[in-house]
């Protein structure tokens, strides 16, 4: 029976094939960290560009894959974290809660080369989570207005209907120090889920923040943040902000946003949620949330629905992001066919 080894093997002869070839510095575009015992040690690496999947062998697919495999991709600090199960496949678990199997179905060269084809499309994706903040929010909104209360009730309404998935307790998982690494390889305060938006104006939007749960969004400024540009050679969220609140940051989804705001100008909210709804058009890639990859994924979806404005589109492996004129009119549109449960393929 194959072992680690020979996957190991037979996924360096396929990313070579694939383009990829023998790092020479050390910020690396793609790590495969080898995890050999149950403490896997992280890949300190030395560039937020660089995607690190970490790798270990295990004896059976488990019942429960993102459970069983969610703090492997935390204690290891990967981007994504693959189990090898002999003879069965590799498991992939993400960041984002997705949790899928590529099954082996011929020997492991073939089954190196379909978790190529997976993997390689997550490790060359650009990552837009810097925030730059500009003190130059007008002093009349400090307080929010009528959008942010908005996105608080719509987190409120999310909360009590189950909606928001309970977080990982990744503090139970690791130290102090790796959460602050987690935070800077991440772009995210903790693993909080879902995020909502809605347009101030032509050019800006409200949205709320990363790694805060989205049943308490309550200091415009800091839980909920303005919006106000893309700086896309910084790959950087530009963020009005007023002089008195530190800020968090935004959630690492304000590209996409950004993507679908500016290119249908009717469009009055956006809500995303991990959730599901049946016969929903989907990406066809689980880019990593934050990428420009799944941003221009999730918004060309959008563009060839027949009403964008009033659209909901899935992202494969991860939830759904639905357009409408307000976060009130959208959730009263889905909730009734949201399902918490997303399908893993």
């Amino acid at each position: 029976m194959p072992d680690l080894a020979d996957l190991v093997a037979a996924l360096e002869i396929a990313l070579t094939r694939d383009g990829f070839v023998p790092a020479t510095d050390d910020a690396p575009d793609l790590v495969l960290n080898i995890l050999e015992d149950e403490a896997p040690r992280p890949f300190r690496r030395g560039s937020r560009g660089t995607f690190v999947a970490a790798l270990q062998i295990g004896e059976r697919i488990p019942v429960d894959p993102l459970r069983a495999g969610y703090p492997i991709l935390v204690r290891a600090l990967a981007n994504i974290a693959m189990t090898y199960v002999p003879e069965a496949g590799v498991w992939f678990t993400t960041p984002e809660r997705g949790s899928y199997v590529v099954p082996q179905v011929d020997g492991v060269d073939a089954l190196a080369d379909d978790v190529v084809e997976r993997l390689a499309p997550l490790a060359a994706a650009r990552l837009v989570i810097e925030n730059d903040f500009r003190a130059d929010l007008e002093p009349e909104l400090w307080a929010g207005d009528d959008h942010t209360a908005n996105i608080a009730a719509a987190g409120r309404r999310l909360d009590a209907a189950g909606l928001l998935p309970a977080p990982f307790a990744i503090e139970d998982l690791v130290d102090e120090h790796d959460l602050r690494h987690i935070e800077r390889l991440y772009g995210i305060g903790g693993l909080s889920y879902g995020n909502l938006s809605e347009r101030r104006d032509s050019t800006r939007f409200w949205m709320s923040a990363s790694g805060v749960d989205k049943g308490k969004l309550e200091i415009p400024g800091r839980d909920i943040l303005l919006v106000s540009g893309y700086d896309a050679d910084a790959g950087a969220m530009v963020l009005s902000v007023p002089l008195s609140t530190k800020p968090r940051r935004v959630s690492v989804d304000a590209i996409e946003h950004w993507q679908i705001y500016k290119r249908h100008p009717d469009v009055g909210a956006i809500v995303h949620v991990h959730g599901w709804v049946e016969g929903v058009a989907a990406t066809d890639v689980n880019y990593p949330c934050g990428s420009e990859e799944l941003a221009h994924s999730v918004a060309a979806l959008i563009d060839t629905e027949s009403d964008p404005a009033h659209a909901v589109v899935g992202l494969r492996n991860h939830g759904i992001t639905a357009t409408g004129s307000t976060l009130e009119e959208i959730l009263d549109r889905i909730e009734p066919h949201l399902l918490t449960q997303v399908p893993m393929t």
